[in-house]
């Protein structure tokens, strides 16, 4: 009775822990949106072109970020 009743719990916990890793992997194989390029640019032939893409757009927006002036803190003197 005892060994049926280990093997018994043995088994519930085998199908316990198989469900679990089928939710894993089942969320695992969702779809990841891509990336659209923005509006009215062009769509990047090859890698090269890509990369120099998004490095111009790296540079504008960090050209951006610069050219905005800083807040500068009241003096309650």
């Amino acid at each position: 009775m005892r060994m049926a009743f280990g093997i018994v719990s043995l088994l519930v916990a085998l199908a316990v822990v198989g469900m679990v890793i089928k939710k894993q992997l089942a969320a695992t194989r969702t779809a990841i949106p891509v990336l659209q390029p923005a509006a009215g640019a062009s769509e990047p032939v090859n890698v090269r072109q890509q990369s120099q893409q998004v490095q111009e757009q790296y540079r504008k927006a960090l050209e951006g970020a610069l050219q905005q002036a800083r807040p500068m803190p009241e003096d309650d003197k």
